[in-house]
């Protein structure tokens, strides 16, 4: 039987598959719904809030933009600050494997919260290992 996640950090590709509808979103959302079921707590960086916006803001517009991130927020979703120790890790992240800035700050974020990481990235292949990787 798999270990229950203790908690879950969504990375940006997987919060843009599920606000845009995609196959992948479905699998998203049903984690979602079992998190809040099972009272599983649900993580993103704040960097990566910020690109979920900038994608959409650039892509759609602003207004969808802010529309996304709200949907984050009534998903109850936590916004983790990125201090001193979590942007540490993620430069750590960053130097040794080739991967978004961004992505490191999920991945330090999901080490931190000894989270499973929640993606389709495979940005995060490499890291699979050193950080649980939930793949959608």
């Amino acid at each position: 039987m798999a270990k229950k996640a203790k908690a879950y950090v969504l990375d940006t590709w997987a919060v843009i598959a599920y606000l845009e509808d995609e196959p992948s979103g479905e699998k998203v959302e049903d984690l979602i719904a079992t998190a809040h079921e099972e009272q599983i707590p649900i993580y993103m960086s704040v960097v990566n809030v910020g690109e979920v916006w900038y994608t959409i803001a650039r892509e759609i517009s602003e207004e969808e933009a802010d529309a996304g991130v709200k949907t984050l927020r009534d998903l109850r979703i936590q916004f983790e600050n990125a201090d001193w120790e979590l942007t540490q890790e993620a430069a750590h992240f960053k130097s040794q494997n080739k991967m978004s800035y961004a992505d490191a700050f999920a991945a330090a974020l999901a080490k931190a919260m000894k989270a499973d990481l929640v993606t389709g990235d495979n940005e995060f292949k490499p890291l699979d290992g050193e950080i649980k990787v939930l793949w959608v």
